[in-house]
Formats: C-alpha cells, sequence, structure tokens
C-alpha cells in the first residue's frame, strides 16, 4: 500500500535527517483518472513551496470514504472528500453506521461533484431506471461514487440487487471497461470535465443520463447534502444538450487534532495561492470562502476558523466547532 511504502520512506529519511528536518504530511487524494489525484498533489506541492518546517506528499487511495478512515486512523494528516462522505463519517451513520464517529473538521470547500452517468450513444438506457438489468461500474470500493450510486439507486426504488452486475471500478477502469463493452453504464461522481471520461469521449460516442427533478428531489430524501447541478452542453466530445444532475460539495478534511496553526497555515496557503490550483485543474474556480461557508457539511478546524475571522468571513453558527 502507498501509505505504507510513504511511512517506511519517510522513516528512512528521519533517521538520517538532521534534528530539525522538515515534517512530512500525507495528504490522501483518490485515483489517477479523477481530480483528486491533481488538485491534492497541487496542494502539496505548495505545502512544498510555501509551508517552512513541512513538506506533503500525494497518496493514491480509494477516495472518499477510505480517505475518511484515513484521517481518522491517523494515517492521513489531509484529505479530501465528498461532503456526504464526510458527513457520515463526522456523524456514524450511513455507510459509517456502528463505527465510532471521526474527530475530523473541514478546512475548506474546494468544489462541486456531478454525478454522471455515462453509457455508449448508441445504448437503449435512457433514465437511471433504465439500468435495471444491465451491467453497471458503480465505483471503486470506498469511494463516494459508491454512495452516490447507491443513494441515486434509492432513489428510483432500486437497489444493487436489480443490476445484471455491480462493478466497483475506478474512473480509469470505468472508462476502459465502456470503450471495450464489458458495461452498459458507469456512474462518476466527480468535478466536471473530468480526464477519464474525456479520453472516452475521444474514443468512442458517449452520451450522459439525465437525473430529472423528481429523482433530485427524492435523492435529496435520502442524501440531503445532494443540490441540483447542471452538466453544461459541450463538457464532452458528442454531449451536445444540458444534462440535469445532482451536486455534492468536495471538502478538504483534517482531524481535529491536527495543530491549530498548522490548520491556519494550510488554509490560508488554499487562498493564497488560488491561482496555482486553479492552474492544476480548473475545478478549483469554486474554492472560494463563500462556497465554504455555504457548503461545509461539518464544523471547521479551530484554526482554519481563525482564518475566516480573521479574513471578515460571514460564518454560520454550525460551522463553528
Amino acid at each position: 500500500m502507498k501509505i505504507v511504502k510513504a511511512a517506511l520512506v519517510a522513516a528512512s529519511v528521519a533517521l538520517a535527517a538532521p534534528a530539525f528536518a522538515q515534517q512530512q504530511l500525507s495528504v490522501a487524494t483518490g485515483g489517477t483518472g479523477g481530480v483528486y489525484y491533481p488538485i491534492g498533489g497541487g496542494l502539496a506541492e505548495l505545502i512544498n513551496r510555501h509551508l517552512d518546517g513541512y513538506s506533503a506528499v500525494a497518496e493514491v487511495t480509494g477516495a472518499s470514504v477510505e480517505n475518511v478512515a484515513l484521517v481518522h486512523r491517523g494515517d492521513s494528516d489531509i484529505a479530501i472528500g465528498l461532503g456526504d462522505s464526510v458527513y457520515q463519517g463526522y456523524t456514524g451513520t450511513g455507510q459509517f453506521e456502528g463505527r465510532q464517529a471521526a474527530s475530523m473538521r473541514v478546512l475548506a470547500s474546494v468544489y462541486p461533484n456531478a454525478v454522471q452517468i455515462v453509457v455508449p450513444a448508441d445504448s437503449a438506457i435512457q433514465s437511471i431506471e433504465d439500468l435495471r438489468g444491465k451491467r453497471v461500474s458503480v465505483g471503486a470500493p470506498g469511494s463516494g461514487t459508491e454512495l452516490n450510486s447507491r443513494a441515486l439507486l434509492q432513489a428510483v426504488g432500486m437497489s444493487y440487487e436489480d443490476l445484471a452486475a455491480a462493478q466497483r471500478l475506478n474512473f480509469n477502469e470505468t472508462a476502459d471497461a465502456l470503450r471495450d463493452n464489458d458495461i452498459d453504464a458507469g456512474i462518476w461522481s466527480v468535478g466536471p470535465p473530468t480526464s477519464s471520461i474525456m479520453n472516452l469521449a475521444a474514443t468512442r460516442n458517449i452520451r450522459l443520463i439525465p437525473v430529472s427533478e423528481e429523482q433530485v428531489a427524492a435523492a435529496r430524501e435520502i442524501e440531503p447534502i445532494f443540490a441540483p447541478y447542471t452538466l453544461p452542453s459541450g463538457i464532452y466530445d458528442g454531449v451536445s444538450e444540458d444534462v440535469g444532475t445532482v451536486g455534492i460539495p468536495n471538502v478538504w478534511f483534517v482531524s481535529e487534532e491536527m495543530d491549530d496553526d498548522l490548520a491556519y497555515e494550510i488554509t490560508k496557503l488554499i487562498y493564497d495561492r488560488h491561482a496555482d490550483l486553479v492552474a492544476i485543474h480548473p475545478a478549483a474556480n469554486d474554492t472560494t470562502v463563500e462556497f465554504t461557508m455555504a457548503s461545509s457539511p461539518v464544523p471547521l478546524h479551530p484554526g482554519a476558523l481563525r482564518y475566516y475571522e480573521e479574513i471578515g468571513a460571514d460564518i454560520p453558527d454550525h460551522l463553528r466547532p
């Protein structure tokens, strides 16, 4: 596992390093075909360049659900995750039912995910209900995509048992399986546009399945953090009309045990070097103070709260620890 390898490397460096060596931070991201990995790598690089006394490395992970567990166990210092996964981990509900609630706090909201249901352009599938009896990639194990897939299926009265096969593939694997006709549909929950769908659309004609207003409303009964979202025409090759779906905020989160000064400095870095993150991926355009205040699913870390207070942000009471 990469995190274990990183820990061993960090340990070996520590043995040979001088007494004032930099403290290594692990940044938990996601698969290489999504948005988490490049944005997480961007934050790690900003820490390496601009945060004195610290270095950071971005780790490939199973994304949101796994990242909650990594931060809770102390195996990662900083992570990015879907708001619903973070909220469920924080409250010990949903995917984390019966587990000890995770003691984590938010630094900032990064961008909204959009659930993107992709089929070949010539597919007979026109709606979520048409996935019944089909081979569907529902997202990698431990990912926010899988949580969202379950919720959307439940919103139309379906479950994995109604599918011919529920395959738990990561983004790149899903794109390859669609291209090779190994599955009938794939579900992504990721910031659009995403490279794996872009690459797929360059080699095979695709279509996006809409989520109706009624289905969005039903999904919000199951997962209140969902919000209506529109995928614009032209977002991928062959997508010639706007497509309605649901969106979910992604957030930077850490353990509540992180040092207040470190949490403050990382939060400040995210905004002070915002243009650098946008240059890495356009999804970071949505990383704003206003978006954080409107969408954060759990309270802010005290260090992050100090930053927002300093800049005069209008902070909702429920975001105060």
